[in-house]
């Protein structure tokens, strides 16, 4: 009777071990191999080989930045600027977009002919010589010269303007605009400028102590033409 018991007890608990097996199985279920496995958290997920028209995907590693600039292997490391582009652009950028569509552009040799121009274009003013100033200038602004020339011969006046001394002449701003280059230079200069009337007597300036006096001139050069003079085309003050 004793051994009829422990063999009975046996029984119960392999039952008991395999409806617990069973149920085990049934909460997790079969592996079938279609499974998708849990992502490692410290695993480096490569990027794609090959190029793909839809978003990341969900733990694809984001889009690396070089930081600090990389060996340049071809080309250049310049920005490529649209050609059409109007907006602000610093000025080694500009220079380098003129010199791109002109290759004989020199800042040097263009702001010795600046200085050059603004004299001959100052003295010429103050003469009242429209002539002089008619191959320098743009249309409009040969337009207002004359008009002020005009003007003060009219009121029987007359200008005596004498550049002293020129103390900076700078490049400020450079730009390339539908083949059109322009550069924008800051003179500062000392200069005597004095109106006189009909009598000669001063109505305005001083004939002998000179000032200080800050222009901003653009002139403008056609890239795609043979004519290698560039033109006033705008002038302002600070």
């Amino acid at each position: 009777m004793g051994d009829n018991s422990y063999f009975f007890e046996i029984i119960i608990f392999a039952m008991i071990a395999v409806f617990l097996a069973y149920q085990l199985h049934k909460a997790l279920g079969r592996k079938t191999g279609e499974e998708r496995e849990r992502p490692n958290p410290f695993t480096v997920v490569p990027p794609p080989s090959g190029p793909t028209t839809q978003g990341p995907a969900h733990g694809a590693r984001p889009p690396v930045f070089q930081v600090g600039p990389a060996p340049v292997i071809e080309g250049t490391a310049r920005d490529v600027i649209p050609p059409d582009y109007d907006g602000p652009l610093s000025l080694e950028a500009g220079l380098a977009r003129i010199h791109q569509a002109d290759p004989s552009f020199d800042e040097r040799h263009f702001l010795k002919g600046a200085e050059s121009a603004f004299a001959i274009i100052v003295d010429a003013f103050a003469r009242g010589d429209t002539n002089a100033l008619r191959p320098l200038l743009a249309d409009a602004v040969y337009n207002d010269f004359a008009k002020a020339i005009q003007a003060r011969a009219q009121a029987g006046e007359t200008l005596e303007a004498h550049i002293q001394a020129f103390d900076a002449v700078d490049m400020v701003q450079a730009r390339l605009l539908q083949g059109q280059a322009l550069c924008t230079v800051k003179f500062i200069t000392h200069q005597t400028n004095v109106t006189r009337d009909a009598q000669g007597r001063v109505v305005d300036g001083d004939a002998t102590t000179p000032a200080e006096v800050v222009d901003i001139w653009t002139f403008a050069r056609d890239t795609k033409s043979s004519d290698p003079n560039w033109r006033l085309v705008e002038t302002r003050v600070p």
